[in-house]
This record gives structure tokens, C-alpha cells and sequence, in this order.
């Protein structure tokens, strides 16, 4: 059932208990170590009000929750929370049911989510292959069919990457639009709350109940800058393709022909396709600098507290933000500042950009390399290659996956100008209803 589904029947006088009790089953008897931990007590008090009333949500285990410990799915971080993070606050308050709290890649540092103290989520449509990160339980459990919403975050594309690997829709917000107070930071300046679904409609209903400005987080944006800023016209479509960003990937076949086919969909329902051409539209960029100083803040102390033990592969990324120096971080800096204007520049000239989500689709778990086009590739790099830029100029993106063949489908990702959310879910639905976009449950397991 659909979220909006089980809130209409519930709101119309149907008992919560049932849909609650059947998540809390199939959490119990989930093979893909999608949670970290199930709270059964929630039966005990349902809501039945608001537009999630008695939907089971799970969230990302990196989030605080009144009366739950949050891991960060390591070793040794263990919060008991006192209080609840602003998401949590909001979904409770529209109604929904949070049945427990998802796994992750290690302190949500990674896009693979196999991780060292609670073993790798696996992907519901190959359980040999990762579900992405790092948000990769929270995809799984909606993947699988576990609770209709969860949530994740999203500093590098870790909402869209694992919702493409997962053959679901992901959204990534604004940076700013959905508050972050009470959650667990990777870089704050680029992190994000963002949502999975099965269709748009669940989708925008969760975006709808999450966003708005907080006081207490220092990044949240006022609800009237961000709705009097410019939002993309509908009607005409002006859908751009960044170059060399595409052309460049080191991308699959079939990722590449499913592109080109939904790029010939688009113009077939009325959008005009354009070519936008510009170095910044390149990948890596500067990436790696621009995440030293707030890495090296936050875990600089526990990593020279041999008592504190993370994953390799953490420890490998934190020592080389901490080696960073600190001209690299200053030219880093303005590197980001002059990606976000050719971003912004560039919606004068189109309403969104459109990329595939992931450019290939299959990471076995323990291998870190991904072979395709006769060549071998590092995971990360192929994962975060349409992702990443956008959290740097902190844009909005939908991932949508795309209906037509793949195990999982191909993903599409749409990208817009700040605070275009509602535009890029109404063109999500018009995608949608048109057969382009559109979840089918995973065929294996």
C-alpha cells in the first residue's frame, strides 16, 4: 500500500494497528539487514491524524530520536537522544510511525553501506551487489516493500544513489530547506535530510511534511526567501543535458541507451532538449578539498583516541581530509563558489538539467572495483559522478527510476534551481503518468 493510501484509511476510520503491525513483521523478517534496530513499542500509540496517520516510516540510523540510540553505524558513537531531530518532530506531528532505524555506511562516510560492526546492507534486487549509500537501508526497506517512506540524508548523493540502485525515487533537497538540527553531521555546509518513496505522490507528501525553516539550524533557509525566489516554468520544458558531464562518464551500455531514450521521451511529450556546455560540468572537480575542514574537525579528536575504532576504508578517507593543506581548501573554496554560479547561470538558459542518477548500476559487495566497458573502475568515483556537484552548488535533484528493462532499472536524475522541489515533483508526476518513470518491485532477491 501506498502511504497516501493508509493515511486515507485511517483519516476515514480504519485502524492504524494492522499496517503498523505488518511493517513490524516484515522488519523482523527482513533478510537484507536493512535496520539497525525495530521499535515494536510503537503499536501501543498510533496517531490517526494528519497526512501520514498510521504510515510505518523507517529512518536512517544517523538521526535523533527521542528515547533511541543513534549509531552512525559505528563502533563507538552511542547517543541516547533526549530529543528528536526536526524531521522526526515533523513526521510524528503529520502522524507517521517510525518503526525503527535503517543501516548505513559507517558514520554515513561511503556510498556502499557494507559496514564493519553491523555487516553490509544488501540490495533486494541482488543480494551479492550493494544497495548504495549511504543511506542503504532506508532504500532497501522501501525497496522491498517494508514501509511505503524512510528517510536518509544526502551530502554527496547518498538519497539518490542508493534510491537508483534500489529501482525507487529519492529527492534531495535544497541545502537549507529541510532543517538538519538533531542530525548527526558528515559536512553540515553540504548535508541534506531527503526521502524515498515508490511513487511522486508518497514522495511530495513527505517533502511537504518536512520542509519549512527551523531557528534552531543555522542553515535552514526562511520559508519566505525560499518561495520568493524563481522556480522553473512547467508548460515548454527547457530540459538541458550538462556536457562534458555525460559524454565523460564512464558509464554502462544500457545506462547510456536508457538516457538516450528518455532524452527522446522528453521531447516527444513537449520538452525541448538542450546541450549546455561547460567545463564545471566535470567531474571531480574539487571535491575532495572541500570536505578536509569539516571532516578534520569533527573526527580529528576520536581519531587519535585509540580507543575509537572506524572501517578502513573511513579511516583512509578522514586521514586524507586531515592531510589536507590548507591552500588546497581555500582554492577548494572557491572552486564550489564558482560551480554554484555556472549552476545558477545556467538555469537562465534551461529550467532543469537532466543526468542518469548512477552511470552503472552493479557493485558486488567486498569488491571495490566495478568492471563494465572493458575497463575497471573505483566505486566510489562511479557512484558519486552525477551526484556530488550538486550537492556542492546545493541544488534540489529527483532520482526516478525508469521503466523499461534492468536489474535494477536505470535512474533518472533531475536537477533544478534552488528551491524548485514542488517543480521537480510536478515533473516527476507528468513523467510519471506518462509511463517514462515508475517503480516495479524487484524481480530477485
Amino acid at each position: 500500500m501506498t502511504a497516501r493510501s493508509i493515511a486515507a484509511d485511517v483519516l476515514a476510520g480504519s485502524p492504524a494497528r494492522p499496517a503498523i503491525e505488518s511493517a513490524l513483521d516484515k522488519a523482523h523478517a527482513d533478510q537484507l539487514n536493512a535496520f539497525n534496530s525495530i521499535d515494536d513499542s510503537v503499536v501501543e500509540t498510533i496517531p490517526a491524524s494528519g497526512p501520514l496517520a498510521g504510515v510505518p516510516i523507517a529512518i536512517k540510523d544517523i538521526i535523533h530520536q527521542a528515547g533511541r540510540t543513534t549509531t552512525c553505524g559505528s563502533s563507538f558513537y552511542r547517543y541516547e537522544a533526549t530529543e528528536s531531530a526536526t524531521v522526526v518532530d515533523r513526521l510524528e506531528s503529520a502522524g507517521a510511525v517510525i518503526i525503527g532505524r535503517t543501516g548505513l555506511h559507517e558514520f554515513a562516510f561511503g556510498f556502499s553501506s557494507e559496514n564493519p560492526w553491523y555487516g553490509p546492507v544488501l540490495n533486494p534486487w541482488n543480494t551479492k551487489t550493494s544497495p548504495g549509500g549511504s543511506s542503504g537501508g532506508s532504500a532497501a526497506a522501501v525497496a522491498a516493500g517494508i514501509v511505503p517512506i524512510s528517510l536518509g540524508t544526502d551530502t554527496g548523493g547518498s538519497v539518490r544513489v542508493p534510491a537508483a540502485l534500489c529501482g525507487i525515487y529519492g529527492l534531495k533537497s535544497t541545502h537549507g530547506r529541510i532543517p538538519i538540527t538533531g542530525v548527526f553531521p558528515l559536512i553540515e555546509s553540504l548535508d541534506t535530510v531527503g526521502s524515498f518513496a515508490t511513487n511522486i505522490g508518497d514522495l511530495a507528501t513527505a517533502y511537504r511534511v518536512l520542509a519549512g525553516y527551523d531557528p534552531l539550524d543555522p542553515w535552514s533557509v526562511p520559508d519566505s526567501a525560499a518561495l520568493t525566489r524563481p522556480i522553473s516554468r512547467l508548460g515548454g520544458l527547457r530540459v538541458g543535458v550538462p556536457q562534458p558531464w555525460v559524454e565523460s562518464a564512464p558509464m554502462e551500455d544500457e545506462v547510456r541507451r536508457s538516457f538516450e531514450h528518455t532524452l527522446e521521451s522528453l521531447e516527444q511529450i513537449g520538452a525541448t532538449v538542450i546541450e549546455v556546455r561547460n567545463p564545471f560540468f566535470s567531474m571531480p572537480g574539487m571535491i575532495g578539498p572541500t570536505l578536509a575542514a569539516e571532516v578534520s574537525v569533527l573526527h580529528g579528536d576520536w581519531m587519535r583516541d585509540p580507543d575509537k575504532a572506524y572501517g578502513q576504508d573511513v579511516v583512509d578517507r578522514i586521514n586524507a581530509a586531515m592531510e589536507t593543506p590548507l591552500s588546497d581548501i581555500v582554492a577548494a573554496n572557491r572552486w564550489r563558489a564558482a560551480l554554484t554560479n555556472t549552476f545558477l547561470a545556467t538555469f537562465d538558459q534551461v529550467d532543469v538539467l537532466v543526468t542518469p542518477t548512477v552511470p552503472a548500476r552493479t557493485k558486488y559487495i567486498g569488491d571495490d572495483i566495478m568492471r563494465f566497458d572493458g575497463q575497471e573502475h573505483f566505486y566510489r568515483m562511479v557512484f558519486s559522478w552525477f551526484s556530488a556537484l550538486v550537492n556542492h552548488a546545493g541544488l534540489p535533484a529527483l532520482a526516478a527510476p525508469l521503466i523499461g528493462p534492468g536489474s535494477p532499472p536505470p535512474s533518472i536524475q533531475i536537477i533544478g534551481p534552488p528551491w524548485s522541489e514542488d517543480r521537480l515533483l510536478e515533473i516527476g508526476q507528468r513523467l510519471e503518468d506518462h509511463n517514462i518513470v515508475g517503480f516495479r518491485a524487484p524481480s530477485q532477491g
